[in-house]
């Protein structure tokens, strides 16, 4: 069992413990007798006062007997991941993940072959983090097999026993202890100098990943609410240059201060915008919408147009997105005008159609017309009237 301790996880920072679909996986694993515990980020989170997504659960019970004990208490169970002892138990419409404790047998840097054992520190030791190493029992006791309590409560993001051998398991722990960092780490503290060096000298692993894995990493990495200590040591050891050649981190504090400037908060994309690079949507396998934003905003904060043309174009959150890209460029906060400019832009609506200027102008001659008083009434700040525009057109109607 685990480092023996007095913390319990409060009701307050755990509903979960007390939500009924969850007591009734508990009660039917441990039904006779076996352990079940809560594991990994619920934990964590619990443990921090911070919202807690996913509810996992960890058993020394094999797989075949979690089935047959929850399928007993009418659960119904998805094998989803059996071979690695992972099964899905469906409890008031909500699925829940249970997996056997597990050791690793072998690694090849992105896949582990396990086997299962029965002993908790065991299971704790295949993972990555020492603060992700914490369990809890159902009554909500938490157990530390492996020290992770103190890392917590220090806001220090340290590897399990030896870094490199863990990072060799798995070659996005790279990645995943900067995310963790930027996450949960206290950046005051700053970095263990063996761990850096364990990275650095496992740079090459990282070409062993898939651009979808990198790119996830990432974007969850970017979303933290301030990623550029964390990035900024990636630059330092190579780590951002490889996953993203061309980058360059210096205006991403910038930005984070361009967005408390405003008010505002820049979205993942507009922070990845910041860093640039050479085909990034590429190297991180983005999303086409994701890559459409990312070269919407990207473009729109270095052409020049006006915050409310932008905002007209292409709506007020590339408008908004990219005045903060902007004035992270050119490391001049946004004017307090801009957002008024930018809501106004948003809900304008061109007052002419083809139709207008029918029949003096026709094919290309009538696109080019259209588009010129469009030009004019944006120019105008959106007050050039129907009237001012046919005017303008030389018609009156």
């Amino acid at each position: 069992m685990g480092r023996p301790n007095d913390i319990h996880l409060t009701p307050q920072a755990a509903d979960w413990l007390a939500d009924p679909r969850v007591r009734a996986v508990c009660d039917a694993v441990a039904s006779d007798g076996a352990g079940i515990y809560f594991v990994g980020g619920c934990v964590r989170n619990a443990l921090m006062g911070r919202p807690v997504s996913d509810v996992d659960l960890s058993t020394p019970s094999r797989p075949e007997d979690v089935t047959r004990k929850c399928e007993a208490a009418d659960l119904r169970v998805v094998p989803t991941g059996v071979g690695h002892g992972t099964v899905t138990v469906v409890s008031g419409g909500q699925g829940f993940e249970v997996t056997t404790f597990r050791k690793d047998v072998a690694t090849d840097g992105r896949r582990a072959t396990v086997a299962f054992t029965d002993d908790i520190a065991e299971d704790a030791r295949r993972r990555d983090f020492t603060m992700n190493a914490l369990y809890a029992t159902p009554e909500g006791r938490v157990i530390d097999p492996l020290g992770g309590l103190p890392d917590l409560q220090a806001g220090r993001v340290r590897f399990i026993e030896d870094a490199a051998q863990r990072i060799k398991e798995d070659y996005l722990r790279i990645l995943r202890f900067f995310r963790f960092s930027a996450w949960y780490g206290d950046p005051a503290a700053g970095f263990e100098a063996e761990t850096l060096a364990a990275i650095a000298a496992h740079l090459d692993g990282l070409a062993h990943l898939s651009k979808e894995r990198i790119g996830a990493e990432m974007k969850k990495l970017l979303e933290a609410p301030d990623p550029a200590p964390t990035v900024a040591a990636m630059e330092h050891l190579g780590v951002l240059q490889t996953i993203l050649p061309g980058s360059d981190a210096r205006f991403l504090p910038v930005l984070l201060h361009m967005e408390g400037e405003a008010g505002l908060t820049a979205a993942p994309m507009t922070r990845l915008a910041a860093l640039g690079g050479e085909e990034v949507a590429d190297n991180l396998r983005l999303s086409k919408a994701e890559a459409n934003t990312l070269a919407e905003v990207a473009e729109a904060a270095q052409n020049g147009h006006a915050p409310a043309e932008v905002a007209y174009r292409k709506g007020a959150d590339v408008a908004l997105q990219a005045m903060l890209l902007r004035a992270a460029l050119t490391e001049q906060p946004p004017r307090p005008e801009e957002k008024d400019q930018i809501a106004r832009g948003a809900s304008a609506s061109f007052p002419l159609s083809a139709r207008d200027l029918m029949p003096e102008y026709t094919g290309k001659a009538l696109g080019e017309r259209l588009q010129t008083l469009e030009q004019a009434w944006i120019e105008s700040g959106f007050a050039l009237g129907r009237e001012d525009l046919l005017r303008l057109a030389g018609r009156r109607k």
